[in-house]
C-alpha cells in the first residue's frame, strides 16, 4: 500500500489503525468523564443557589447565632 509516497505493509496500517482507535477512544472516555464531573458541579451549584433563594442559610446562620 503506498502512503505519501512510501510502500506499506497492510499489517502495519492495520496495527496503526487500532492504535489510533484505542487512543481515540480513550480521549473519548476521558471526555465523557470530565463532561459528567461538570454537570454533577454545576446541578450542586444549581442545588445552592436554589436553596440560597428559599433563604435557608440565613435560617442556619440565625440557628447557628442563637446557640452562641
Amino acid at each position: 500500500m503506498m502512503i505519501f509516497g512510501f510502500n506499506l505493509p497492510l499489517w502495519a496500517v492495520f496495527i496503526g489503525g487500532i492504535i489510533v482507535v484505542f487512543l481515540a477512544w480513550k480521549i473519548l472516555k476521558f471526555a465523557i468523564k470530565i463532561l459528567f464531573i461538570l454537570i454533577a458541579f454545576f446541578g450542586i451549584l444549581f442545588g445552592v443557589d436554589l436553596l440560597n433563594s428559599f433563604g435557608v442559610f440565613e435560617w442556619l446562620q440565625n440557628l447557628f447565632s442563637s446557640f452562641l
